[in-house]
């Protein structure tokens, strides 16, 4: 069943209108498990029947996280498991002016101190 707290809008874009979450291609899965014991969202569930994991609750994966596909194979060791590239986000980051949204954001002192450091910079 879906979790709301992760279905919440990431920066102002609901996340339903979001494709972003892992596909694992089920020939090169091992069953290894790792990716359904390491995601802490709940995107994984593993099917005892056949032996492989699955997606059983793709919204739940945090926007731009590939974290259980590791380009290095670190977690899934037969890289079984990919995402949508990253210019999509990219794309989305920029019609959607996800950059404002954040901006607009309270952020915790030392940081906001940073990024206003970081826009001064920018604008010299």
């Amino acid at each position: 069943m879906p979790d709301p707290k992760f279905l919440q809008p990431w920066h102002g874009v609901p996340r339903e209108q979001i494709d972003w979450h892992p596909v694992v291609d089920e020939e090169m899965c091992i069953g290894c498990g790792l990716c359904v014991t390491g995601c802490g969202r709940g995107v994984f569930a593993y099917d005892y029947q056949r032996e492989k994991a699955i997606v059983v609750e793709p919204l739940h994966c945090m926007v731009g996280c590939v974290t259980c596909a590791n380009v290095c194979g670190i977690v899934c060791p037969e890289s079984a498991i990919t995402f949508p590239p990253l210019e999509r986000l990219h794309k989305l980051i920029k019609a959607k002016k996800v950059l404002v949204h954040v901006k607009k954001q309270e952020l915790p002192e030392g940081r906001q101190r940073w990024a206003l450091k970081t826009e001064a910079v920018r604008t010299k």
